[in-house]
């Protein structure tokens, strides 16, 4: 019987290193396949993603393994999208979240054309999220077990057909786990810490980023305070987000909080009184990994990476989502960011928060 074959995208972290000496174990046929994605040009060693030197991690794990390894350029593809939608999103007054559109646009696409071209069955990533088959056969992805890892977030947005196509080796393991279990196999990346910041800026401030690259769109501007007065003035609305408290330079007895942006005027708005508790939200292009069965039903929504999913309503109309929160809720939810919904422990599927 011939062995499934998979793609790994390995980046030289431990995870993905991991996630194919499992999947060797397993025996399937693993071949390693790095993306190239673009940077910040002459930092590109600052992004630990795909940097010469993790490059070089993944490959020596790669022979180690015994595996085929191969490197695919993805910088235009990356730049084109997550990149451009990064610098208009910030330049337009709203937050992206990079890296879900890069999992959806970027890395699975290329991923799966790796796939289709060395015939394989199935890709795969260390990402910490499981997929699971349920009721007549249907996929849905659910939380990883390792609460402090779990990255089902950032995977909202990929395709049923995506996941059809995806192995996780990771959602039942803690990281400490593959750590301990990639010393005992002897990956040499096993104590590697894991990446922070957004891989593209290259260790390059995002704010110095934005000036570079939309130069006139993130300039100063006036502040306005709750009574409608000119308190101050701001150094770019791009440097602030919703809630922020911090870095105002702003004298008073009481601390003053963002409650809004508006970029067709470059005001910052700000008050003394945090972001009023809100009732609901508007979310737009949501993808649904299980089409809903029902226009309205109950479920939890994550609006960030690390925050707790909260109760809420939702109702779907033609071409918007609205969310409805149990209690009034300040969850500084904030255009451009990812609103995630799930059922428990699955994750629905996600959408853009308007």
């Amino acid at each position: 019987m011939n062995k499934k074959r998979v793609v790994v995208g390995m980046s030289g972290g431990v995870d993905s290193s991991y996630a194919a000496y499992v999947l060797q174990k397993q025996n399937f046929d693993v071949i390693g396949v790095m993306l190239t994605l673009w940077t910040e040009p002459s930092q590109e060693n600052e992004n630990r993603c795909c940097s010469l030197n993790s490059q070089s991690v993944a490959r020596q794990v790669a022979n180690k393994l015994g595996i085929p390894f191969y490197v695919m350029d993805a910088r235009e593809l990356f730049r084109s999208i997550v990149v451009q939608n990064f610098i208009q999103g910030h330049s337009s007054g709203v937050t992206p979240n990079p890296c879900v559109l890069c999992n959806a646009a970027v890395r699975w696409k290329m991923l799966l054309s790796a796939a289709d071209m060395f015939s394989a069955d199935f890709i795969s990533t260390g990402h910490y999220a499981q997929i699971i088959k349920k009721e007549m056969d249907r996929l849905h992805l659910f939380r990883g077990i390792d609460p402090s890892k779990d990255q089902s977030y950032v995977l909202s947005m990929l395709s049923y057909e995506s996941l059809q196509r995806t192995i996780l080796p990771l959602g039942e393991m803690t990281k400490e786990n593959v750590r301990e279990e990639s010393k005992q196999a002897g990956l040499i990346n096993h104590r590697q810490p894991d990446s922070q910041d957004l891989c593209f800026l290259g260790g390059m401030n995002y704010r110095d980023f934005l000036e570079k690259y939309a130069p006139g769109k993130n300039v100063p501007g006036e502040i306005i305070n709750e009574a409608g007065v000119i308190v101050g003035q701001h150094d770019g609305l791009a440097n602030y987000t919703l809630g922020q408290r911090k870095g105002l330079r702003i004298a008073s007895k009481y601390p003053y909080y963002v409650t809004s942006k508006d970029p067709t005027t470059n005001r910052l708005y700000i008050s003394h009184q945090p972001i009023s508790e809100g009732r609901g939200i508007v979310v737009s292009n949501v993808n649904w990994i299980n089409p809903p069965t029902y226009d309205s039903f109950e479920v939890e929504i994550q609006v960030r990476y690390k925050t707790s999913a909260v109760p809420c309503k939702v109702k779907l109309e033609e071409d918007i989502t609205r969310v409805q929160f149990e209690e009034p809720n300040s969850l500084l939810a904030t255009p451009g960011q990812v609103a995630v919904f799930y059922k428990k422990s699955e994750c629905l599927g996600g959408g853009i928060i308007v």
